[in-house]
């Protein structure tokens, strides 16, 4: 059955996993996957395109693997206007009872003429025949016209009518390439309303790219023109310049209700959590001054903003952070902090381990608690995310000891667990990393180059933990590492070494080339 909400909610479509992962460098692992996609579940999330099945077989797995996972959200899987696309699309998704087909072709002149090489009559026809054929494996189907923006008015309606006519139960509008402003587009989804006659039995969804730092804008003023669905992903990720970032779509229509009175199925006291996690996955660092999630976004250091704030929170804050789910970092528990009070603040916290899983964390929060004079719930959820993404791994670090300085030569000691057995090797470089990642290729030789290498601090003071993202790239196939540690090498090795794991096992992708945005 088509799904069709109150007309005062909006629809939360996310594609973090399908558009966001597109971003160059930020595939995900499957059960990369498989923890975003858990995570936007809890988060409230209505809809997931969890990928384009027939991209590749890794992106079919994905699809399929989270259609078996998740118990309340719809799981949906893109699929280009080709019975092959479509079929591949409904294998994907047949373990989900809430599915979704997702299927686009383009209706810009520009598209059509040099892309699809179609006549706009062919380009209609295959509208039909490809709503139609989805709806034959779901009757929840979704269209999408690429490149609406960019198109002709009278073809677009045409098209959207004789979509809905063929079963699409939510019609999508792209601003595929971020062209379109504000206005513009208002006006855009005023005109499908007005001349679209069957526009009231489908949902009308917009999905805008950020080109122009617009993303949000277009789809809060599509929203207000009657708009029902936002597509969306974490931290506004995508390619190019990225999507519509779905915290700021989310606390918009939270925070100005008197303006836009709708609602969201979202918990926006997860959005903190989910920002964080897709972060640490993509290696994408949410930049400080990042509305809702960013780092300075609810910091006040102007003299007359503190004094106001002092006297009333809402003289500079339009929201709480509390309501994303930011709360003061607190000191939570020491080196004396038995199993059962950690467990309790692992609860209280929202994890959930295993028995391994808790008692590998457990025992690096007691070596951090030797070494770190305060812990803070930050360290916490570091080392939880560094454990949970460990997964199974051929290479596992044992030991690192560098010797550095301006003298030099920089000296780097390290173990490994390879195979189950543990190796070492020494070897120098061009300052402690480099050393480090020589001994790496010593004890594991590749070929895969290093395309990023980032740090940053968990918690403020010298003694923080780092947490470092390094991404590899060998032959077209790029994996992302992170590891965290009070010592920045070891977190190094830590991340250069999940990187190396991951990229062992990393499956072949060989995406087509025209995807919707």
């Amino acid at each position: 059955m088509n799904m069709k909400p109150d007309k005062n909610k909006v629809v939360i479509f996310d594609t973090t996993l399908r558009d966001g992962e597109q971003s160059p460098g930020a595939s995900m692992t499957l059960e990369e996957k498989l923890r975003i996609a858990a995570m936007l579940e809890e988060l409230g999330v209505d809809v997931i395109e969890a990928g384009f099945p027939y991209a590749s077989k890794g992106d079919f797995e994905a699809v399929q693997s989270i259609a078996k996972q998740l118990k309340n959200t719809t799981v949906c899987g893109l699929a280009r206007a080709t019975r092959g696309d479509i079929e591949r699309a409904a294998e994907a998704l047949k373990p989900s009872d809430n599915r979704r087909i997702h299927t686009f072709i383009s209706t810009s002149p520009l598209h059509m003429k040099h892309k699809l090489k179609m006549e706009p009559n062919d380009v209609h026809q295959a509208v039909i025949d490809s709503v139609t054929y989805a709806r034959s494996f779901t009757d929840n189907v979704e269209w999408s016209c690429e490149d609406a923006t960019r198109s002709d008015h009278d073809f677009l309606c045409c098209c959207i009518e004789s979509a809905i006519d063929a079963g699409a139960g939510t019609i999508n509008i792209p601003d595929t390439v971020g062209y379109t402003l504000p206005m513009e587009f208002s006006k855009l989804i005023s005109i499908l309303f007005e001349r679209v006659p069957n526009i009231d039995k489908a949902i009308v969804s917009v999905h805008c790219h950020n080109d122009l730092g617009l993303a949000v804008a277009n789809s809060l003023a599509a929203v207000d023109a009657g708009a029902r669905q936002v597509e969306c992903t974490v931290n506004g990720l995508g390619e190019r310049a990225g999507n519509a970032a779905m915290e700021e779509i989310v606390m918009a229509l939270r925070t100005r209700g008197d303006i836009l009175p709708l609602t969201t199925g979202a918990n926006t006291e997860m959005i903190t959590r989910a920002s964080h996690l897709v972060s640490t996955i993509t290696g994408f660092v949410v930049q400080p001054n990042k509305a809702i999630v960013g780092a300075n976004a609810f910091a006040h250091e102007a003299g007359i903003h503190q004094d106001g704030m002092l006297k009333h929170a809402g003289t500079y804050e339009i929201m709480t952070p509390e309501s994303v789910g930011l709360t003061q970092s607190k000191l939570v528990l020491g080196k004396h902090s038995g199993r059962h009070a950690f467990i309790e603040k692992l609860k209280e916290m929202g994890f959930d381990l295993g028995d391994n899983a808790f008692q590998e964390v457990f025992t690096r929060f007691k070596e951090l608690a030797d070494r770190k004079k305060d812990i803070f719930e930050e360290d916490i959820i570091a080392l939880v995310d560094d454990q949970v993404a460990r997964g199974d791994q051929r290479i596992k670090f044992v030991s690192l000891q560098v010797i550095c300085g301006s003298t030099g030569p920089q000296k780097a000691t390290l173990e490994l667990e390879i195979d189950g057995e543990v190796k070492s090797a020494e070897a120098t470089g061009d300052g402690p990393v480099d050393a480090t990642f020589q001994a790496i290729r010593k004890l594991f030789p590749h070929e895969a180059t290093l395309q990023l290498y980032q740090v940053h601090a968990v918690t403020k003071g010298t003694d923080a933990q780092a947490e470092v993202t390094v991404r590899l790239e060998e032959k077209g196939k790029s994996v992302n590492g992170q590891g965290a540690d009070v010592d920045t090498m070891v977190a190094s090795a830590r991340a250069y070494v999940k990187a190396l794991n991951k990229l062992i096992v990393k499956r072949e992708k060989s995406a087509p080339a025209a995807l919707s945005a």
